[in-house]
């Protein structure tokens, strides 16, 4: 066994794995994925949790609401081209250089678009305030140097994500430390974005290091109007789909601070802090059984459905596990790690444990939206959700407010997983299955 992160599985899969390279150097990736998600959820737990009850409720519910306000022009940075980057250079790696000299070029005029269309924004909503002009604009120019991403995307075409993780990790573990050294000298809430946007430059910097150390140059890049044409065409549906789900996770922060006031924002995003702690353990399950789902789709109809019944049971067993603690000890929790001024975020958090509902099969819905190939149902569901959210958000969150917003998220949700499902034909057998997995969750089974 040659990888690192394999030599510490138990003997008897080690047997089953020798010779095995292509299972073998899979499972290693996989594992530093894991290392990375574990790494960053614990110690960015931590640090926020410290920086949060620094800032108190106001400060830290500006901050977030910053973070939010430009995560909604995001999708212009992104450009939806992280899976086709690394599909094409699978399919065609003579043509790397073109194809990620050429993204890198989309994606940096795309965080150039960022940053003007978000100041530009936050300028005309908050015409008086300078700080917020100030953080939204520190935080956009980190979309700037994303653009260097794309040596990421070079690294997972290669099964190689150890070198992004290396990279990453250093740039996280740094700036946690500076997060630390900044509470500690008392520093202005600016401070705390200057460290983001440094996070994002070391990390950077540490992916064109990785990236010369094996054998590769960035100024081999090249970039061509006939590929960014190409790219762009393929992206398309995904900046669109991008763009909704992006409104449907933030807007609900960038509309409370508007219509209620940054401390909300600050108890809101403290509730959604701890949930969003649980949200990778679905994203790895997918990961994990993408591949055989996909294999039963082409060989078995049959079991084929079966595994998607079985995975949205797994699903619905996890959010047991997790959300009935939550909702029981949810106050506990907060006053626990964010202190009394936070204790708002109590109540809220027991709310958005009933979101991880929804979270948890809209994450398994998707292995059925990739193998049937409805990407256009799932924009179009995308899109129904984020109208449905800014819809219910303005009814509800000046009455409710943090509670209005989180009612909200849920239903759009509910539209999106569930209730758009009842009028297309095509997604009804899958409705059908995710109901079934919910009144039969102890008939689990896999094979």
């Amino acid at each position: 066994m040659n990888y690192v992160l394999t030599r510490f599985l138990p003997s008897f899969i080690r047997v089953r794995l020798e010779g095995r390279t292509t299972l073998q150097k899979i499972l290693a990736n996989t594992g530093w994925l894991f290392i990375d998600k574990i790494i960053r959820m614990g110690v960015g737990l931590l640090v926020g949790v410290w920086v949060a009850r620094y800032l108190g409720p106001e400060q830290f519910g500006l901050y977030s609401y910053a973070l939010s306000f430009t995560a909604l022009f995001g999708t212009f940075a992104t450009l939806g081209l992280d899976g086709i980057v690394v599909r094409n250079i699978v399919r065609d790696p003579s043509f790397k250089d073109e194809i990620l000299g050429t993204a890198f070029v989309l994606k940096l005029l795309g965080g150039a678009l960022t940053l003007v269309f978000a100041v530009l924004t936050v300028s005309l909503l908050r015409p008086h305030e300078n700080l917020i002009r100030w953080l939204v604009g520190i935080i956009a120019a980190g979309t700037i140097f994303q653009a260097f991403d794309v040596i990421d995307f070079w690294f997972q075409s290669q099964v190689q994500s150890k070198y992004t993780v290396y990279a990453k990790n250093i740039a996280f573990l740094l700036i946690a430390i500076v997060k630390i050294v900044l509470i500690l000298m008392k520093a202005q809430l600016v401070a705390f974005a200057w460290a983001g946007l440094a996070e994002i430059v070391v990390g950077a910097m540490g992916l064109i290091i990785a990236y010369r150390v094996n054998g590769f140059y960035v100024k081999e890049w090249i970039a061509t109007v006939s590929r960014s044409k190409m790219l762009i065409h393929d992206s398309w549906p995904l900046i669109l789909s991008g763009i909704a789900i992006y409104i449907q996770a933030r807007i609900d922060q960038v509309m409370l601070g508007e219509m209620i006031g940054d401390a909300e924002v600050g108890q809101y995003s403290a509730a959604m802090r701890l949930i969003e702690v649980f949200g990778f353990i679905p994203m790895i399950i997918y990961s994990s059984v993408l591949p055989k789902v996909s294999s039963a789709k082409v060989e078995n109809e049959s079991l084929y459905y079966e595994r998607l019944l079985n995975i949205y049971r797994l699903m619905f067993v996890l959010f047991l596990v997790t959300a009935i603690p939550i909702y029981v000890f949810s106050n506990q929790i907060v006053i626990t790690l964010f202190g009394n001024e936070y204790k708002i975020a109590g109540a809220l958090l027991a709310l958005f444990s009933i979101r991880l509902f929804f979270a948890n099969f809209g994450v398994a819905k998707s292995l059925f939206i990739t193998n049937e190939n409805l990407f256009k149902y799932a924009l179009f569901t995308a899109i129904s959700g984020a109208i449905t959210n800014i819809g219910l958000n303005y009814l509800l969150i000046p009455r409710y407010a943090s509670r209005g917003a989180i009612l909200a998220t849920i239903a759009s949700f509910f539209i999106t997983v569930f209730f758009v499902d009842f009028f297309h034909e095509e997604v009804r057998k899958n409705l059908r299955i995710m109901l079934k997995a919910i009144v039969t969750p102890w008939e689990m089974r896999f094979r």
